[in-house]
């Protein structure tokens, strides 16, 4: 490779941020205007900033990987989005609401008003900065991945981490949640562009065509075709999907609350809804591409890199800078979002700050600290992308009890039961991470979940046999109804 393919990717990535920052001349005066914007972005606006989402770098890296490395276990990650939406169509709407009468623009502030609890507000913020972390290191590790495998050179990937990171605190600082939108609709087009090509491109050169994909490993890897077992077995695949339609049905995840609550209102919400689980049809093309890694590519391939290595080895440098361009878009884009959701966190519900200027002065600060944070993370401990994705959902699905049981008009727990349920359901999920502890090859989160749920049974178990009751005073001679006398209506009596 040439550098040739580095300086196309990092002229688009400026790019990038330049179509970011365009056009947003006036600062935000407040938190709320940085993260929400107005509560008006119309039907094109959010369904593009919701579908940014569905296309990271798990996406053009993490799934072709688990495909090289499992084969159609790679599969679990088509149907939970769409299976997310069809809670979300439902969901979604009713916290917009609770959303823009209340005037929530954090995940932490529906828990805090709806239990009554400033305390399990703290709670949910760092949870959702704890988990959002790993998914901020995935994109920034991606995008340097990406670019290392592009160019042939590992400090191409390091430079391309630093400068990517610059240029999304840059636009973030500056545009907020208007900078996201507007580099929505190019990263969109991208990433589409991008998969159908490659998806064209590499069968035909490595395997003569789609079609004769899944007939060369029927005849050579058949056992690709099956969930085997092994660390991706038939266990790994239902409690995946399942901990990430959990994820993704219940809002769990709080970079994405931003975007829903910028809705006009809740029928720009069941609209996207209705259309954006169509995007998880192109999920499919990365799993064909790792299987193409399979016929094609050294076993012992590093599975985050399968997809750019067929890439190299199908493309003309400057076409391959292309590529990568997207590939940065799939990870900027998200990036920022996340950042956006780690500092209001922080700087709304963490740390009680009551200057609207002071506040959204210590929210920058944060933005810069977290996309910092991530960079070191990504330069020294560069994890499995996938593994990173499953984290992240793992441990914000415990959020989910709650959250669900706090729509209706009077929330269904106490909130003694949701913060003992959501720390205990943390902390399973970290043990588990961090001593790399497996039960049966069942995701953390689930594991985590289950005792959530016990504990928050058991707890509100003692909080309402515990919890006083007003007695009900005895009927008095003069009220107490009679049989020729109907008791919705009584009639005083003066004697007897």
């Amino acid at each position: 490779m040439t550098n040739s393919a580095l300086w196309i990717t990092l002229a688009g990535m400026i790019g990038l941020a330049v179509i970011a920052v365009g056009g947003h001349r006036k600062r935000a005066q407040s938190l709320s205007e940085w993260t929400v914007g107005k509560r008006n972005f119309g039907v094109v606006t959010s369904f593009f900033l919701q579908a940014g989402e569905s296309f990271t770098t798990f996406t053009f890296l993490g799934v072709a990987g688990i495909a090289f490395t499992a084969g159609i276990g790679a599969t679990y990650a088509i149907p939970y989005i769409p299976l997310g939406y069809v809670a979300l169509y439902f969901i979604g709407p009713r916290i917009w609401k609770l959303s823009k009468d209340r005037g929530y623009i954090t995940q932490a502030d529906f828990f805090a008003d709806r239990y009554r609890s400033p305390l399990l507000g703290r709670l949910v913020a760092l949870c959702g900065i704890i988990f959002l972390l790993p998914y901020l290191q995935l994109q920034i590790t991606g995008l340097g991945l990406i670019v290392r495998l592009v160019t042939g050179s590992a400090s191409s990937g390091t430079l391309s981490m630093i400068v990517a990171t610059v240029l999304v605190v840059g636009f973030v600082l500056w545009a907020g949640i208007h900078g996201l939108a507007r580099t929505a609709y190019v990263k969109d087009v991208l990433i589409l562009l991008a998969v159908v090509v490659l998806s064209i491109v590499i069968p035909l050169h490595f395997a003569g065509g789609i079609g004769d994909v899944f007939g060369q490993i029927a005849q050579t890897h058949s056992e690709m075709l099956t969930v085997n077992p092994g660390d991706y077995d038939k266990v790994w695949w239902t409690t995946s999907l399942l901990i990430s339609a959990i994820g993704c049905g219940f809002l769990t995840t709080p970079h994405l609350w931003p975007p829903l609550l910028a809705a006009k209102n809740g029928r720009v919400i069941r609209s996207n809804n209705t259309f954006l689980p169509m995007y998880q049809v192109v999920m499919i093309l990365p799993i064909m591409l790792g299987f193409v890694g399979i016929l094609a590519l050294n076993p012992n391939t590093s599975s985050n890199a399968v997809l750019l290595t067929l890439a190299g080895g199908a493309l003309p440098n400057w076409a391959l800078g292309l590529i990568a361009i997207a590939a940065a878009s799939a990870a900027m884009l998200p990036a920022g979002a996340i950042c956006i959701g780690i500092s209001t966190l922080a700087s709304h519900n963490l740390v009680k700050i009551e200057s609207e200027r002071t506040k959204l002065r210590f929210n920058h600060l944060v933005v810069i600290a977290a996309a910092t944070v991530a960079l070191v993370l990504g330069l020294t401990r560069p994890d499995l992308l996938a593994n990173l994705l499953l984290l992240t959902f793992g441990g914000l699905s415990q959020l989910a009890p709650g959250l669900a049981l706090a729509l209706p008009e009077k929330p269904m727990l106490a909130k003694q039961s949701v913060f003992a349920g959501l720390l205990v359901g943390m902390l399973t999920v970290i043990v588990m991470t961090v001593f790399d502890l497996n039960l049966a090859n069942i995701d953390a989160g689930i594991c985590g979940l289950v005792l959530n749920l016990a504990v928050i049974a058991a707890v509100e178990t003692v909080v309402r046999v515990a919890r006083p009751r007003t007695p009900t005073p005895a009927p008095s001679e003069n009220t107490a109804p009679s049989e020729n006398r109907p008791a919705a209506a009584p009639i005083l009596e003066t004697s007897k």
